[in-house]
C-alpha cells in the first residue's frame, strides 16, 4: 500500500511540474464549458427590423410599435421607398424588412383584409425563418387584440419573401463556415509542423545559415501548401456549386482574391506558431485548438455572434474566419461587390500584416 501511494505521489509531482500538461487538463474544460455554455444559444435576438409604410395610420402604427417593443428586434426606423430597403438590406445592416401595403387600415376596414410582406435576410436560413416567426406571431397577437376590440372579424395577411436564399436551403449557411474552417485548419497545421519538423532534424540551422535571407526561405517554403489549400478551395468551390446547389451570385474573380488573402493569413499563423514551439506534436495541438474551436463556436459559422454576450464579441473579432464567411456570403450568396466587402478585406491583411511582423520578430530572436 504504501509502495503504491508512493507512485500516486510521484505522478501528481510530475503533473503539477509539468504546467503545460496542467494548463490541458484544468485550462481547456473551463474554456470549453465558458464558450459552450455562453456561444450555443439558438434563440435569434438582436433582429435588425425596419418598416416601409406608405400611408401611416392607427393599424400600421400598433403593429410597428409591437414590434418596436419587443426585446427580440432591434427598431431601425422607417424607410422613404422599396429602393432604400433593397440598399439597406444589401448592404447587410438589416435582417427583416416588414412592408405595408398602401391604403391598409381602409382596405381592411372595407374588404375585411390587408396584406403585410416581410422580407427577410436569409443567407442566414436559421435567423431569416426564426425572424420571421417572431414577427408573424406578434402580427397574429395584433390582429386577435383588434378583433376583440371592435368585435368585427378581419384578416391580415402575412406574405413572405426569403431573401438570398428563397428555397431555405442550410448549405447557402454552412459552406462559407465550412470553406473558413477547413482553410484555416489545414494551412496552420501544415505550415507550423513544416517549419517545426526542420527544427526537429536540426535542419533548419542549415537552411538559415544558405545565402539565401531567412525570410525569403521561409516564404518558400509556404508557397507548396498555399498551392495545395488555394486547389482545396476550388474542390469546396466545385462541389458546393454542383452538389450542393450553392450559387455564386457574385464576382468569382474577387471570391478567388479573398480566398487566396484568408490562405496566406493562415499560413502566417502557422509561421507563427512554428517560431513559438520546438516540437511538432505542441504545434499540431496548439493549431487544432487555436484554430478549430474559434472558428467554430466565435465565427459566426454556427451560432449568430449577436446571441453571444458582449465579452465573446468582442473576442470574435481578432477571430480571421469571421470576416473571411463574411465576406464570402456577401460575394457568393448575396452577389454583392468589393464596395461591400472592403471593411473584411482590410481587416484580413491587416491581420496578416500583424502576424508577419511577429514571425520576422521571433524569426530573428531565435537566431540571435
Amino acid at each position: 500500500m504504501k509502495q503504491l501511494i508512493a507512485f500516486v505521489n510521484k505522478e501528481f509531482h510530475h503533473i503539477f511540474r509539468d504546467s503545460r500538461t496542467l494548463l490541458v487538463i484544468l485550462g481547456i474544460p473551463i474554456v470549453q464549458i465558458l464558450l459552450f455554455g455562453f456561444a450555443i444559444n439558438m434563440e435569434v435576438q438582436d433582429i435588425r427590423v425596419a418598416f416601409y409604410d406608405p400611408t401611416p395610420d392607427a393599424f400600421t402604427t400598433g403593429i410597428t410599435e409591437r414590434i418596436r417593443q419587443n426585446a427580440y428586434f432591434n427598431y431601425l426606423g422607417k424607410v422613404n421607398s422599396m429602393n432604400e430597403m433593397e440598399v439597406v438590406m444589401r448592404k447587410g445592416k438589416l435582417d427583416l424588412a416588414i412592408v405595408f401595403e398602401q391604403d391598409f387600415q381602409e382596405n381592411l376596414v372595407h374588404s375585411g383584409n390587408a396584406a403585410v410582406q416581410l422580407l427577410s435576410n436569409s443567407s442566414d436560413p436559421n435567423r431569416g425563418s426564426i425572424s420571421v416567426n417572431y414577427a408573424m406571431a406578434i402580427i397574429a397577437d395584433y390582429q386577435k387584440d383588434q378583433m376583440n376590440i371592435s368585435q368585427i372579424p378581419f384578416q391580415i395577411q402575412t406574405e413572405n419573401r426569403m431573401v438570398y436564399n428563397p428555397l431555405m436551403k442550410s448549405s447557402y449557411m454552412f459552406v462559407p463556415g465550412i470553406m473558413g474552417l477547413v482553410m484555416m485548419i489545414i494551412c496552420t497545421i501544415m505550415t507550423s509542423v513544416s517549419i517545426v519538423r526542420e527544427k526537429e532534424r536540426g535542419t533548419m540551422e542549415v537552411l538559415l545559415a544558405s545565402p539565401l535571407k531567412h525570410g525569403t526561405m521561409i516564404f518558400a517554403k509556404t508557397i507548396p501548401y498555399m498551392v495545395i489549400s488555394f486547389i482545396d478551395f476550388i474542390i469546396i468551390l466545385l462541389l458546393s456549386y454542383f452538389v450542393l446547389d450553392v450559387p455564386v451570385n457574385g464576382s468569382l474573380f474577387l471570391l478567388c482574391l479573398i480566398a487566396i488573402l484568408y490562405i496566406f493569413l493562415s499560413l502566417s499563423y502557422g509561421l507563427t506558431i512554428s517560431t513559438l514551439v520546438d516540437k511538432q506534436v505542441n504545434a499540431v495541438i496548439i493549431s487544432a485548438m487555436t484554430a478549430m474551436i474559434p472558428v467554430l463556436m466565435l465565427s459566426g459559422m454556427i451560432f449568430p455572434i449577436d446571441n453571444m454576450p458582449n465579452v465573446l464579441q468582442y473576442f470574435s473579432t481578432i477571430v480571421p474566419a469571421r470576416w473571411f464567411i463574411d465576406a464570402i456570403r456577401k460575394v457568393m450568396i448575396q452577389g454583392q461587390g468589393l464596395t461591400m466587402v472592403w471593411k473584411d478585406v482590410l481587416i484580413l491583411i491587416g491581420m496578416t500584416v500583424f502576424l508577419l511582423a511577429v514571425t520576422a520578430v521571433n524569426t530573428k530572436k531565435r537566431l540571435e
